[in-house]
């Protein structure tokens, strides 16, 4: 069976972050129920940030590696966001353009909400598969950005808000696919989706979300355990306690990703207590620790846990790792692949740990002013000098670094600095 995955990957979480339990505190919210997130702290995307930016600083580091024929062989760019900036021109075409890809590609955008990511995915390497251009690559860039506007509004909404916006995120995952899929091999059929129509969230507006939180959450465990169920209909003998050495998981927020792999210890592997525990840190928290310092993703979040568990772990052999991937409305997919040693050696040499360490820390003052100005770039915007006052103390040090400036008649207009 021909070989197919992740040649190579890189995160980029943005350029600024803002510590969650400052927030938290600053927000007069429940401490105890906010240390269900597990999260550390957000990305906030700053005024001349949006998806494009987001992916193309996740992809150059991956391009500027590669020769001029290796980058010409990029014949498929799939970029996967329910971040989209305009109703019809896609985001792929921006990013084709200051990627410096050869026009001989073929470029588009999917939207499925935080399923959108493996989606794109999945599509590249069955384009990888299917031989049509022997030797071709695909590049994926998952990316999504939440921002949050403060509004007027009813009380109780802006409380519940209060709630979810500690784990809203800002950021992007690349991918290179392959037929020489040296840091993560999918095993090629073994997957089971799973999905129907719900309304748990949706974006009804550009600029504003809207959801059922308990809708959600069931939603995500009914999907887990019926895509899984699915994948052991498909591959013989699959085990979910012992086929799989590590689990990553779409992260809304790590409490989310905790009761769901609680859920299905209980219910399909038949666990109890301190082994789930003991499983949940062994299998589960490795992939928890970008997400937990980036914060949701959407179509993005599966693979930074991917990318999260390929360097926190350990992979001194071969180890196989499941996959869950769920997008609300909703459409969900159990996946595995292999990663070896030499394919979390390539990874680490991304030094994503150092990327996140290196964003600017973003005080309360200065995250409210962002919150409440009124001049931010919204989704339609015609005309627009963009806000660069926090370009220079934000640049982290890793290279050049695509910023949007202006808007002139729609068009977006971006600078490589630094």
């Amino acid at each position: 069976m021909s070989r197919v995955g992740i040649e190579a990957m890189n995160v980029f979480g943005g350029s600024a972050v803002l510590d969650v339990k400052a927030l938290a505190q600053h927000r007069g919210l429940d401490l105890p129920r906010l240390e269900n997130l597990l999260m550390r702290e957000k990305t906030v995307a700053l005024p001349f940030e949006d998806p494009v930016t987001f992916g193309a600083n996740a992809a150059r580091p991956l391009l500027d590696r590669l020769s001029a024929e290796e980058k010409d062989s990029i014949e498929l760019l799939i970029t996967c966001t329910e971040s989209g900036i305009d109703f019809s021109k896609s985001t792929s075409t921006y990013l084709h353009d200051q990627l410096g890809l050869s026009r001989n590609c073929r470029m588009f955008e999917l939207k499925q909400a935080c399923y959108a990511g493996t989606a794109g995915f999945q599509m590249a390497c069955n384009f990888i598969l299917s031989q049509t251009s022997p030797g071709a690559k695909a590049l994926v860039i998952a990316t999504d950005i939440s921002r949050y506007l403060l509004e007027d509004g009813d009380e109780a909404a802006a409380q519940e808000w209060a709630y979810a916006e500690p784990s809203g995120g800002a950021g992007a995952v690349a991918m290179l696919i392959s037929d020489t899929p040296h840091v993560f091999q999918l095993d090629v059929g073994a997957s089971g989706y799973y999905g129907y129509e719900v309304m748990d969230t949706c974006r009804p507006a550009p600029d504003s979300e809207s959801g059922d939180v308990d809708l959600s959450l069931m939603s995500y465990l009914d999907c887990c355990e019926q895509s899984y169920r699915a994948y052991e209909k498909k591959v013989q003998g699959a085990d979910y306690r012992d086929s799989f050495q590590y689990l990553a998981f779409h992260t809304p927020f790590g409490g989310m990703v905790k009761g769901a792999h609680r859920t299905m210890m209980r219910k399909v592997a038949k666990a109890k207590g301190a082994e789930i525990a003991e499983d949940f840190e062994r299998r589960v928290m490795p992939g928890l620790e970008y997400c937990g310092r980036v914060g949701n993703i959407m179509g993005a979040t599966v693979f930074l846990s991917l990318a999260s568990t390929v360097c926190n772990g350990g992979f001194d052999a071969p180890r196989r790792l499941g996959c869950f991937s769920y997008g609300s409305g909703c459409c969900s997919e159990f996946y595995s692949g292999v990663v070896t040693p030499d394919g979390a050696a390539r990874l680490k040499e991304m030094a994503i740990e150092a990327h996140l360490d290196g964003r600017y820390q973003l005080s309360l003052d200065e995250y409210d002013r962002l919150l409440s100005d009124r001049d931010f770039i919204r989704f339609g915007t015609r005309d627009a000098a963009v806000n660069q006052d926090l370009v220079a103390a934000t640049g982290t040090g890793t290279g050049p670094r695509l910023v949007l400036r202006e808007i002139k008649d729609y068009h977006r207009e971006y600078a490589w600095v630094g």
